[in-house]
């Protein structure tokens, strides 16, 4: 038989626990470190499929249906279901797979409240902890208490707002009623909402063939443990290297669940994903890749230098900065509102590609964003040249990783009457200022979607996007379309986890004025206008770094469109209250 056979291959038997028999099923092989993955509720061991098979080649990956589910024994009353039985099994299953060695646990949903208890109460058992949308119900219960303490709006809309995700823990309180439902037809309604609300198909096995019969049984979980805990919360700590994988659309569990976790847990690293709760089944390969890289991480293993950045940025320090781990390419960092947002992100701990038509202005770049962060690179590229872009963006890949955020911010200014712009000009200016944002666009996204952990890309357009003059027709359209660009991609990415953001600058003062075009004039006219308009620009005094600020915030805050100087906003809300009277003032010559 061969590696790939084995790793594929499902070994069943069974294992005694605490009176009941646990159906346990083995992958890999089981000389290499063993990884636990324990399921919720009302799933059994099969929730775990893709994911297993992801992790099989690398390791020993064990399951078992936990008592009252699929193939294991399913006890009668509420008592037998407490925390004292599971741990007992669960010791039961490591005895019996991984005697004498720590194993690497992951839990997901009640499987991930079940393993909190054990990383908690047994941590001399594991090497490592991987927790996902399942939450340690004494740390929820104090936290409760802290927020009720200090009824502050946002520590009231926070538990407001938990409470009623947990609405079905409360219904499973009443008696006979939750089975009644189960046993009458629950499965079906389940299995729609699985579908449309996570996107997730039903597939053989999961959901299981036994989940009336699951769902029934396992409302003993909530009833045996819930109300205990939140009334009479421990203080549960652990030492055990813990990840917790936020989905931060699950519809149960709330993401403010992790607050305060680092006192509780010293060696923790939290790494959000833009997902619903059965993320095991929506982003399987993504969530085998973060188990592979903590287990990695936590055992000293060789790390890709995409990998140790992400585990530097999903661990969590008080010294860590807002970006820290991350990477950013920012286009047209030579100078100006480039080189300020390459400077803005290094300065909050990003690792920055700093990449420009002029090397040594990149290289300079890349040189003072070094000072601020980690490492920058420069790289020379022309974004108007499609081929170009596609070779800077797999060598970043290759030699970075995918970029968490990309800034599309290289352009060229050109000024002048229509019929003084020639179809080079055209097509000069539509190669640079969009065509440049639809190549990096194009292929950065590609790659964002491809990793599954969703990201962030800004276009810079600007405020003649939605200001038509009649001196800016070839530049105003460019922009106009950057804007209408980053609109629909942003429709398109969002359910993907990707955010896209329209920076609308103003009045900047930088060096594009000193190389902007003014079409149909003598070299000594271009260099009287450009003079004219630089000086009028600095007048202004609004420097590129006000505008780097405001790209670090859309990214953080995940805006959509961003005017950015008082005029910007001006024009904005005049464009979207009364286009009439932004025609008219089209007809004056501000140049």
């Amino acid at each position: 038989m061969t590696d790939q056979n084995i790793s594929a291959a499902v070994r069943t038997r069974r294992v005694r626990g605490d009176g009941v028999d646990l159906a346990v099923y083995e992958q890999g092989d089981p000389a290499r470190p063993t990884v636990l993955l324990m399921h919720g509720y009302p799933d059994t061991h099969a929730v775990w499929d893709e994911v297993a098979a992801e992790l099989a080649g690398r390791y020993h990956v064990v399951r078992y249906d936990v008592r009252g589910a699929g193939a294991s024994s399913r006890p009668f009353g509420r008592k037998r279901y407490t925390f004292d039985y599971l741990m007992a099994d669960m010791r039961a299953v490591l005895d019996a797979t991984a005697p004498e060695r720590k194993v690497h646990l992951v839990g997901h949903d009640w499987g991930s409240i079940q393993s909190w208890e054990a990383a908690c109460t047994m941590g001399e058992r594991f090497a490592s902890f991987t927790s996902i949308s399942g939450p340690c119900l004494d740390h929820v219960a104090r936290l409760t208490r802290e927020n009720l303490r200090r009824p502050t709006p946002r520590n009231v809309k926070h538990s407001v707002g938990q409470g009623l995700r947990s609405w079905y823990i409360y219904f499973f309180q009443t008696p006979l009623l939750p089975e009644v439902m189960w046993r009458a037809g629950l499965t079906a309604p389940f299995t729609r909402a699985l579908e449309l609300g996570e996107g997730v198909r039903p597939r053989e096995g999961h959901p299981a063939r036994t989940m009336p019969r699951d769902g029934a049984a396992g409302v003993g979980l909530y009833r045996a443990n819930m109300l205990q805990r939140m009334r009479k919360p421990r203080d549960r700590r652990t030492d055990v290297p813990t990840q917790v994988i936020v989905p931060t659309k699950d519809l149960f569990v709330s993401p403010h669940l992790v607050a305060g976790l680092g006192d509780r847990v010293p060696t923790l690293s939290l790494r959000p994903i833009a997902a619903g709760h059965w993320v095991v089944r929506s982003h399987p390969e993504v969530i085998a890749r973060w188990i592979g890289e903590h287990i990695t991480g936590v055992t000293g293993g060789p790390l890709t230098a995409a990998e140790s950045r992400a585990l530097r940025r999903a661990r969590v320090a008080p010294e860590r900065r807002p970006f820290e781990g991350s990477l950013v390419v920012v286009t047209g960092a030579g100078s100006g509102i480039g080189r300020a947002t390459a400077l803005a992100f290094a300065e909050r701990g990003a690792e920055v590609v700093a990449a420009d038509l002029d090397l040594p202005s990149a290289q300079r770049t890349a040189e003072l964003a070094g000072l601020l962060g980690p490492a920058a690179h420069a790289f020379q590229v022309d974004v108007s040249d499609a081929a170009a872009m596609e070779d800077f963006a797999k060598a970043v890949l290759h030699d970075l990783g995918v970029p968490d955020v990309v800034v599309n911010n290289a352009g060229i200014g050109m000024a002048g009457p229509f019929l003084g712009h020639s179809v080079e000009d055209w097509r000069r200016v539509l190669d640079v200022n969009l065509w440049g944002v639809i190549h990096g666009s194009r292929l950065f996204a590609a790659q964002m979607v491809e990793r599954g952990q969703g990201g962030h890309i800004v276009n810079t357009a600007s405020a003649a996007a939605f200001t038509p003059q009649r001196t800016l027709p070839a530049y105003a359209t460019s922009k106009a379309a950057v804007l209408m660009l980053s609109e629909c991609l942003r429709a398109e990415l969002r359910g993907k986890g990707i955010g896209v953001s329209a920076i609308c600058p103003g009045i900047v003062n930088t060096n594009i004025t000193r190389t902007s075009r003014f079409v149909g004039l003598s070299d000594d006219e271009q260099r009287q206008h450009q003079h004219r308009a630089s000086r009028a620009y600095a007048l202004r005094n609004f420097g590129p770094e006000g505008v780097a600020k405001q790209i670090v915030a859309a990214v953080q805050k995940d805006k959509a469109v961003v005017p950015v100087t008082p005029e910007a906003h001006l024009s904005y809300l005049t464009a979207r209250l009364s286009p009439r009277v932004m025609r008219l003032l089209a007809r004056f010559d501000v140049g």
